[in-house]
């Protein structure tokens, strides 16, 4: 016989005299960070026996559905606005709080006829591109830093995101940071009117569509690209180093941004100083209410979180991930007692 009473499956085996009781957690938001999610819910399932129902819906999705309520935390690849953490405190009375779990990267993935080495690619180049005043491959932008490869004399092809997305708020956030034109056009935020392009939902649509359409450009998470082996090209950096994404580099661009980090870790990492920082790094963030009624989910969320941010960390470079910096682990660990 099994009941649910107050967010807890309680299963009672009458015939064996056995009972058991399985806390269940709500939760959804972004798909970059899905992979990892996965994995750590699901080895804590079998550590404690506390389930989390994670629906990877979207950075937006995630904001929206726990400010009305619905699921017990969001997850987001962006931090929430001010705005929206005046209408979150509005409704529920109290506010939400931030927490980095790991760090990940934006690709430029890439199919270009008859190129098959590494490409690089400039910030001036990329935000060029992505505004439609690059149009062939062997534009001077890209031939200049990529002597030795034949880049053709073929249209771009640019791919973006159509959907509400959190990767898509990195992407412009990084392209605003690098293009004044870019930032006082387009903008960043997680749907923006792109000036070209074809749009697609999804990674998997932009990735297919890349895949389908030669001379092609778009953008996706690191781990998709990887796990699909797909080709990205090395980003010049803020120190001008060609940098390959890697959970390295992520890590490299979060220590970068360590001494400005605010209290609440609502912070933009990409293009940050350093010779190894990959240049569109970014944490993604679960969303946590500060008062959490329930007292089995509370203490559930707790838990998972002193978990996820001490032992979880080190299975985040087997998925592509990046782990937290000491020191901002540490901190989160601390902030942990402000859920009430």
């Amino acid at each position: 016989m099994i009941r649910k009473i107050s967010g807890v499956i309680v299963c009672v085996a009458l015939a064996a005299g056995v009972v058991s009781a399985q806390t269940l957690i709500n939760a959804g938001g972004a798909t970059f960070p899905e992979p990892i999610y996965s994995k750590w819910f699901h080895e804590y399932q079998q550590k404690t026996q506390v389930a989390i129902n994670y629906q990877a819906q979207g950075s937006g999705f995630g904001i929206q559905q726990v400010t009305s309520g619905t699921i017990d935390f969001g997850a987001s690849d962006r931090p929430m606005t001010d705005d929206e953490l005046k209408a979150y405190k509005d409704k529920h009375g109290f506010g939400i709080l931030h927490f980095p779990m790991v760090l990940g990267a934006n690709v430029a993935i890439y199919d270009v006829e008859g190129v098959t080495t590494g490409l690089n690619l400039t910030p001036e180049a990329l935000a060029g591109i992505f505004l439609g005043k690059i149009t062939k491959w062997n534009d001077p932008a890209i031939t200049s830093v990529n002597k030795g490869v034949n880049l053709p004399d073929k249209s771009i092809s640019v791919v973006h995101r159509t959907d509400s997305s959190g990767t898509t708020f990195v992407w412009t956030d990084y392209l605003s940071s690098v293009s004044p034109d870019w930032k006082n056009g387009p903008g960043k935020g997680q749907t923006v009117k792109f000036p070209v392009g074809m749009a697609q939902k999804g990674s998997e649509g932009v990735a297919g569509m890349v895949k389908q359409q030669h001379n092609s450009i778009g953008y996706v998470e690191m781990t998709y690209a990887k796990q699909n082996k797909i080709p990205y090209a090395k980003i010049k950096n803020s120190a001008g180093a060609f940098v390959e994404a890697s959970p390295a580099g992520a890590t490299a661009a979060a220590a970068a941004a360590v001494k400005s980090m605010p209290a609440d870790y609502r912070i933009s990492i990409v293009n940050q100083p350093g010779k190894e920082a990959y240049p569109i790094s970014t944490f993604t963030y679960l969303l946590i209410p500060e008062k959490i009624p329930d007292a089995g989910k509370k203490k559930a969320i707790i838990e998972f979180l002193k978990w996820a941010l001490q032992d979880g960390q080190k299975e985040a470079p087997s998925l592509d991930y990046a782990p937290l910096p000491d020191q901002i682990a540490k901190r989160e660990l601390k902030d942990i007692a402000k859920i009430q």
